[in-house]
């Protein structure tokens, strides 16, 4: 079982969701979005694969070299979470952690669909809710998680590459 998370990481992970909400997301959103993945992942040579969907229709794909058919199957497994919870697949298995359990064990689920770990957030739309799901794979689920965060962060700021 991984470490078990604190309240106040489970607090920061609820204020992710809270600050990382959309106007609007359509298609070219996905791609500016995932490009701006792939420029991060690549200046700090991170072998990721990089997936965003909007409902059951992919808008977004990236493998970036180092990467397998393996890291598909965790963005669909923790896809699978966000999609279940409404939050990303940090968190869920954040808050399970928190509690003393592990997600495989406590949730029910089947471990070969769903996997609370980092690197799926939800695509929220302010008055909506969430539409679908941004996600990486190919770090530590930590590291997955903050990619996706700071790519959410200066996607939201207009802070695109150019």
């Amino acid at each position: 079982m991984s470490a078990p998370a604190t309240e106040d990481e489970v607090r920061a992970l609820e204020a992710h969701e809270r600050h990382l909400v959309f106007e609007t997301f359509g298609n070219d959103d996905a791609w500016e979005l995932g490009s701006l993945l792939v420029k991060l992942a690549r200046n700090r040579g991170a072998e990721v694969t990089i997936g965003i969907r909007r409902g059951a229709q992919q808008l977004f794909h990236c493998a970036l070299p180092g990467t397998s058919a393996d890291n598909d199957a965790w963005i669909a497994r923790k896809s699978a979470v966000v999609e279940r919870y409404a939050e990303s697949s940090f968190l869920v298995g954040a808050r399970f952690r928190a509690k003393g359990r592990t997600f495989e064990e406590s949730s029910r689920l089947d471990p070969d669909r769903f996997a609370a770990h980092g690197g799926a957030f939800p695509i929220r739309v302010r008055g909506t809710g969430v539409v679908g799901v941004v996600a990486v794979s190919g770090l530590p689920q930590a590291a997955d998680h903050e990619l996706v965060v700071a790519g959410l962060n200066q996607f939201l700021a207009g802070l695109l590459p150019t």
